[in-house]
């Protein structure tokens, strides 16, 4: 897993650096799951209520963060869906995570989507979400 980590870090980074200037010091944090889908609900939909809905409410509620959506094609994890976020600082980032859960700035955050984190928990059964917060140097 460590090497598919790497590996998207890696391919992350080639490729956003010539959609956008990452600079040192900016915060890339990589979530990666592997969605286990209800009954009826295809990837396209999934991605679809992530890509209008949840990634929109995110960015609202933490402000200074982008959130893009990242899906595998090929390689170690096929079927695996990445999350990456992105955050001009590692300050910025501290305002509303805290190692293994949220500041109280954060937990309102995510509290105010908590009605589409329930509707995304009826699409998607999965409980783990790995992840890396990387640090440009």
């Amino acid at each position: 897993m460590k090497k598919l980590l790497l590996i998207t870090a890696a391919f992350l980074l080639s490729g956003i650096i010539f959609g956008q200037a990452l600079q040192k010091g900016n915060l890339l944090g990589i979530h990666t799951t592997q969605p286990v889908l209800s009954e009826g609900v295809t990837m396209e939909q999934y991605e679809a209520f992530i890509q209008s809905k949840v990634i929109p409410a995110y960015e609202k509620n933490f402000p200074g963060a982008k959130c893009f959506i990242l899906k595998s094609v090929r390689g170690e994890c096929k079927n695996c869906v990445n999350f990456l976020y992105y955050f001009p600082t590692e300050a910025i980032r501290a305002k509303y995570f805290i190692e293994g859960g949220y500041t109280e700035l954060g937990q309102k955050g995510i509290n105010n989507m908590k009605p589409l984190m329930d509707e995304l928990a009826k699409m998607d059964k999965s409980t783990t979400d790995l992840y890396t917060d990387w640090l440009i140097q």
